[in-house]
């Protein structure tokens, strides 16, 4: 019998423990989620306070096509239990349809190309793809290609011209994307891809804004 109470008395410890290290371990993916999402605010007050005051002609179609990609890989991370990790990024979605319509308002640029049209075509034929084959990852993949295609024109803009374009923008939202990759619940190639992926091609672009500034500068 005092073996039995023995057992049942490591068995109520144990679960203790394991529910102690799973509340811990929520709570350090929510920290690191809040994290991401002040980062989040303080790479785009710039932009929106440029906006407002006039400095800055946004594209108003590129931001609607760079919202609802980001509005809907939320919701796939969301849907394969990425959790808190999810949360930045829902955030970030919100905030680039918001300059979007802020750009609309301040009647910013409002030509739309054909890239334009095909970028944005892309990224709703990402719904039917996650519909039929009732699989998130696929919309994802296609969303992150379309986000990282729509790094090209920045790309080439800051080729020519380096000093047009801000590392510490860039840099904060690389740091960003690696924080919400730490603080994913669930780690699939669904919920890891697109905050990688922006990652990388924000980190090269610093490197590139970096070399080219450099060699302009000798």
């Amino acid at each position: 019998m005092d073996y039995l109470l023995l057992l049942a008395h490591v068995g109520k410890s144990d679960r203790r423990k394991i529910n102690f290290q799973k509340k811990a371990g929520v709570f350090h993916k929510e920290t690191l989620s809040a994290a991401a999402i002040a980062i989040t605010f303080i790479a785009f007050f710039p932009f929106i306070h440029a906006i407002i005051k006039g400095a800055i002609i946004a594209h108003v179609f590129s931001w609607v096509i760079w919202g609802a990609t980001t509005v809907i890989v939320f919701f796939a991370q969301l849907e394969d239990k990425g959790g808190a990790g999810a949360w930045p990024i829902g955030v970030s979605g919100c905030i680039t349809m918001f300059i979007a319509l802020l750009a609309y308002l301040k009647r910013a640029d409002m030509t739309i190309t054909r890239t334009d049209w095909l970028f944005f075509a892309s990224a709703l034929a990402s719904l039917p793809f996650w519909y039929f084959t009732s699989d998130p990852l696929w919309a994802v993949v296609i969303l992150t290609a379309v986000d990282v295609l729509g790094f090209g024109p920045t790309v080439r803009k800051a080729y020519r011209s380096p000093r047009s374009e801000s590392p510490a923008f860039f840099g904060l939202f690389a740091v960003r994307n690696l924080i919400v990759i730490m603080a994913l619940e669930h780690y699939s190639t669904t919920t890891v891809l697109f905050p990688a992926a922006v990652a990388a091609a924000c980190m090269l672009l610093v490197a590139m804004l970096a070399y080219r500034r450099r060699v302009l500068a000798t």
